[in-house]
């Protein structure tokens, strides 16, 4: 696989059981779909730290697994940058567990729906969240991992 994307990885949380910096690395470059390099900030935070940052951006109260925050260069200024993708280790481990994953999985599978994000894809509207979770479970099936969206499948190891 080729590396188009260079990912900048803060540890800010001392949760166990993180992933390495070469799967994050690997999970971010399957998730990019650009022909240019770029570059993102990859941050795993706890809990205190996504809560604040969900309440400041999204207005939402409490932790969630994963933010996006795509860079938007302002005009005339091109920088391969594509944004900082911020990943509440707590959450996604609590998240593999209920949903009996294997927690590399999830990992697996919240970076690339990061990653997506800062591409411009969503899930707002029923047809852009088939299609984007489509093309998860077409990367995340490149990688060895199952459909993370059937419980029967996700849990079957």
């Amino acid at each position: 696989m080729s590396k188009l994307l260079d990912v900048d990885i803060q540890r800010a949380t001392e949760h166990p059981d993180l992933p390495t910096d070469d799967a994050l690395t690997t999970w971010a470059n399957c998730a990019w779909q650009q022909h240019e390099p770029s570059e993102i900030t990859l941050r795993i935070v706890d809990e205190a730290e996504i809560s604040e940052l969900n309440l400041s951006y999204r207005h939402k109260p409490g932790p969630t697994n994963v933010l996006s925050f795509p860079f938007e260069a302002p005009p005339g200024i091109t920088l391969p940058l594509a944004g900082d993708l911020v990943v509440c280790a707590a959450v996604v481990a609590r998240e593999a567990a209920q949903q009996g994953k294997p927690l590399a999985h999830h990992w697996a599978h919240m970076v690339i729906h990061g990653v997506l994000h800062l591409q411009g894809h969503d899930h707002i509207e029923e047809h852009e969240a088939e299609e984007m979770e489509a093309l998860e479970i077409r990367l995340l099936a490149s990688l060895g991992i199952p459909n993370p969206y059937d419980v029967d499948e996700a849990t079957d190891r």
